[in-house]
């Protein structure tokens, strides 16, 4: 019988990670986990995954993001694991004798270290970022150390292309000039994702004053940390570098040579930087290694593996090196490994297997990936010309010289040509603006067999109508090849390639396998005759960002999906489909891919533009648009006299009832104790009403009454679905707002009478974490809604957006209709349960009272919503369904299965929505289209029971029409 040392790990990493989702999802979802992480980490986990905060942005973490940060979290925050043995023992300690206890018991899995597999394309570096977050203001914020936090970290990337791309993320992309803006950093970009309001300040400060670059590492003074950015030359030791190059000729260990990502560098090796480079080699980690924790962060983390030299097995030397990092921290030392491949092979054909690294614990794979659409689905060109004719697919050679493409070659590299022409044609032309500028170029990636092969291929490339913009070579397969000022120019053209027409083509030998991130790679010729299975599946990886993100195109991807992957047929459409050309040394890896669902094959190009687009549409506007345009009017408030003052009390606002005002009293012992520390930056959020730190440095109660004041009334900010946008500042009366804090304060806040001014009490608004201040907020924005509503209509001006400003909308020829009364030549209805939208829009426009017909998309024409407060108290956007417009009336629809008609949030819409429309029809006739206002909400049995009658859409929304009586309760 085989030991558990002669089996390797085979798939029990796998069986692991899958042990550890199922107990992370359990403890989730009855609120366990939540109950037992910090203040902070529940802070951030609210805002990561819970409503309201998933509902109003655009972005958010997939469930595969999602999972890894919360394996990670529940493992070292709830467990407590202090290495990788602890995490079998704690969660499937019946895995362990499936696997070398030995081998756990090795000094770099003696620590808290996890793996985390996601398939490439998935967004691996934004979980990077999130456990960052997450380790770095627990670290600031606990008040006992519990060495479970750091505020160091050390981002290790396998070449010059992730560390670059891990620069962009942290200190942001460099303009032309080639400075770096923070703006354009993945951190302020997606800030509404990462980082709750409360802490926006801490960790833009964080990143900015302590990332060190490679070459900082040991030298740059930091503030609060460090945040060290390398890749993994970094930490090979000289001697061992050198001894790695005599090998380097007669041992396997060439092999790992070629197969790693290469930097480039000065061709000189006598320049100062280099010579700097040689004097200080090694501070670097004996720096970190002197660090009292650290987190490192290992992105591509399958270069972490053992090699076998002369039988022996020989760790790689950057891992030793974090070996010797890692050694006086013990547990304060923590190690997570990113990588979609993280596994070795052992056996070659039939024999081989993958040994996956022992501390995975996360799996989101390639498969679950395509299928929810994360990532382009990948079809393989197998056309009959690849299988029945017998050619040579190598370059030829004579001796070892390369003197010409083969048949087999040159047959591959037209096929892509071809397929890459087909789409650009269909791309550009379905997406260019008025100036012919697109933003959907399709690429297509050779990878060569070594680079004395790419140069044939540039000129065949040439050869057949391509010009030397069109293709970008890029094959150095040793250190030192590209200079410095060299690199820098193609660094900007690779890095940008997504945005420009030219080039079309990159050709590549190893330089481009990994941190090649951008998202318009449509296909890929792999010359390479290698099968190593890492290689192919990075291979494939440069191609798998999707390029087609917008919601519109969500459908026909998803049916385009199940078309290939499911009914095994040719797509009807090439949107985020990744075109391979089948290379014969591959067949194997192909085929094991087709058997496990991950793609799908080809067996010609598709035929024209509907080939290429499927039934997906670009309408415009008609011709006699102006006929049925509509508009939305929005009441704008531009002066103090326009709001009615003077009427605004406290009697609907609610008294704090948490704790009773002589507990707090005794809280606030004496001045100074008890209070917020000046190091915890405490903010609450109502909605999109933030309440920043300095509130809790007021010196004075009239300071404080004055920071409330800006806070609700400066900082409201709208987020729709497309895009966030900032409120003007609402332009009030702030005494009058002043004054109604004050009173609230003295007279209702505590239910009873309240003196600020004795003995300091008013520092009471400060304790407990600053909940009270939190209440007092949350209560005055009542206030604030309140005022926007007392506007003397009859003197507002009104702006209004007509629904022709959008010009074009994308609809789907099989999912929309040629609708007589709307300014658009087809309006669409949802793929997904429609019928009730369609029928709808044909009865409407056959109604002959009916005179404009709009279906409301709120990707399109985003400022037709009216904010609501939700039930949870946060502010929403609502966006009507249909707006109708008869001989007097203006219907805003909102189509609903009756199964949602009594939902709490509808009931929030209703009211809001009612109230909009009662100041809509206080405005003059002209500014409100002539017509009443009428708000409808229609169910389908209520819709179809009428229509069979013969009921008119008069008659049908008189109906449905809400009123205030028919809906119970208050807004507030």
């Amino acid at each position: 019988m085989p030991s558990a040392i002669s089996i390797g790990t085979r798939d029990i990493p796998l069986k692991l990670a899958n042990s550890i989702t199922q107990k992370v999802n359990d403890s989730w979802e009855s609120g366990e986990m939540l109950a037992n992480v910090s203040l902070v980490t529940q802070d951030l986990l609210k805002y990561w995954f819970k409503e309201p905060h998933t509902d109003t942005r655009y972005f958010n973490f997939h469930e595969g993001q999602r999972q890894a940060i919360l394996n990670a979290i529940y493992l070292h925050e709830i467990v407590g694991t202090k290495n990788v043995k602890d995490v079998y023992e704690n969660i499937n300690f019946e895995l362990l004798p499936n696997i070398d206890v030995a081998e756990l018991a090795k000094e770099k899995y003696n620590i808290p270290k996890y793996a985390i597999k996601m398939a490439t394309g998935t967004g691996k570096t934004w979980v990077m970022h999130a456990l960052l977050i997450w380790q770095y203001l627990n670290a600031k914020y606990e008040t006992e150390r519990s060495g479970k936090f750091t505020k160091n970290f050390c981002l290790v990337a396998p070449g010059i292309i992730v560390y670059e791309r891990l620069l962009d993320a942290y200190l942001g992309k460099e303009n032309e000039a080639q400075e770096r803006q923070f703006d354009k950093s993945d951190f302020f970009q997606f800030k509404d994702l990462f980082i709750p309001p409360q802490y926006r300040d801490d960790v833009f400060g964080f990143i900015q004053n302590s990332v060190a670059k490679k070459h900082e590492i040991g030298t740059k003074v930091t503030g609060d940390g460090l945040i060290a950015i390398a890749n993994w030359h970094l930490f090979m030791e000289k001697e061992e570098m050198e001894e790695e190059n005599f090998f380097a000729l007669d041992s396997p260990e060439s092999i790992l040579k070629d197969l790693l990502p290469i930097r480039p560098g000065t061709s000189g090796g006598n320049t100062l930087d280099s010579l700097d480079a040689s004097y200080l080699s090694g501070k670097e980690v004996d720096y970190l290694a002197e660090l009292p924790d650290l987190m490192v962060m290992n992105d591509e983390a399958h270069h972490i593996h053992e090699n076998k030299v002369y039988g022996e097995v020989k760790e790689v030397e950057w891992q030793k090196s974090l070996n010797k990092i890692a050694k006086i921290k013990k547990d304060k030392f923590i190690q997570i490994d990113f990588s979609a491949t993280p596994y070795d092979v052992t056996g070659s054909g039939n024999n081989r297997v993958k040994h996956y690294f022992p501390h995975i614990i996360v799996d989101f794979d390639l498969k679950t990936a395509i299928r929810r659409g994360l990532v382009k689905t990948i079809a393989i060109d197998k056309r009959k010309e690849f299988t029945d004719l017998t050619l040579d697919y190598n370059a030829i050679r004579e001796g070892n010289k390369v003197i010409g493409l083969s048949d087999g070659q040159k047959l591959m590299l037209r096929a892509g040509l071809n397929k890459l022409k087909i789409l650009e044609e269909s791309f550009v032309e379905f997406t260019k603006d008025k100036d012919g500028v697109s933003n959907k170029y399709p690429k297509m990636l050779i990878m060569c067999e070594d680079k004395s092969v790419s140069p044939l291929v540039e000129d065949f490339i040439k050869e057949n109508g391509f010009s030397d913009d069109d293709v970008l070579r890029v094959d150095t397969g040793k250190k030192g090849e590209i200079p410095e000022s060299e690199w820098l120019t193609l660094k900007q053209k690779l890095f940008n390639i997504d945005k420009h027409q030219n080039p079309k083509v990159i050709v590549s030998v190893l330089m481009l396998r990994e941190g090649f991130d951008v998202s318009n790679i449509c296909v890929i010729v792999p010359l390479r005759s290698s099968t190593a299975p890492i290689l192919l599946e990075q291979t494939i990886g440069r191609g798998l960002r999707l390029m087609w993100r917008e919601p519109e195109y969500i459908e026909i991807k998803n049916d385009n999906i199940k078309r290939l992957l499911v009914d095994k047929r040719e797509p009807n459409n090439y949107l985020d489909l990744l075109t391979i050309i089948e290379h014969p040394a591959f067949v194997q890896f192909y085929d094991d891919l087709l058997a496990e669902g991950l793609i799908g094959e080809l067996e010609s190009d598709p035929d024209g533009k509907d080939g290429v687009l499927g039934d997906i549409l670009k309408v415009g506007l008609k011709e006699n648009y102006k006929d049925y345009d509509l508009f939305w009017p929005f009441i704008i408030k531009e002066s103090e006299e326009e709001l009615v003052t003077g009427n605004v009390g406290i009697d609907s606002l609610e008294p704090f009832s948490v704790y009773p005002l002589e507990d707090l009293k005794r809280f606030f012992q004496k001045e100074g104790e008890s209070f917020v520390s000046e190091e915890m930056t405490v903010k609450t959020r109502f909605g999109e009403y933030t309440v920043d730190a300095n509130l809790f440095q007021s010196q004075s109660y009239n300071e404080y009454l004055e920071k409330i004041l800006n806070v609700v009334v400066n900082r409201m900010a709208k987020v729709s679905v497309r895009k966030t946008k900032t409120f003007p500042v609402m332009q009030i009366n702030n005494l009058e707002i002043v004054k109604v804090i004050d009173k609230y304060i003295k007279t209702k806040l505590f239910s009873t009478e309240f003196n600020p001014f004795i003995d300091n009490n008013w520092k009471v608004l400060l304790l407990k974490n600053g909940i009270v201040t939190q209440h007092i907020v949350k209560e005055i924005a009542k206030v604030i809604i309140d005022m926007q509503k007392n506007v003397e209509v009859s003197d507002a001006k009104i702006e209004k957006r007509y629904f022709s400003e959008v010009s074009e909308l994308r609809v789907r020829e099989n999912y929309s209709l040629e609708i007589t009364k709307s300014i658009y030549e087809r309006l669409p209805y949802p793929s997904n349960r429609g019928g009730f939208e369609k029928a709808m829009l044909e009865y409407a426009d056959s109604d002959g009272k009916v005179e404009a017909i709009m279906k409301v998309n709120e990707y399109y024409h985003n400022f037709a919503n009216i904010i609501y407060i939700r039930t949870d108290g946060f502010l929403s956007f609502y966006y009507p369904d249909f707006i109708i417009k008869t001989s007097d009336k203006i219907y805003l629809i909102e189509t609903k299965s009756d199964k949602d008609l009594n939902d709490p949030n509808v009931k929030q819409k209703q009211l809001a929505t009612l109230d909009w429309i009662k100041r809509i029809n206080k405005l003059n006739p002209e500014d409100r289209m002539d017509r009443d206002w009428e708000y409808v909400l229609l169910g389908e049995t209520h819709f179809y029971g009428l229509k069979d009658n013969g009921a008119s859409i008069d008659e049908i929304c008189q109906l449905a029409k809400v009123n205030e009586a028919q809906v119970v309760g208050k807004l507030f």
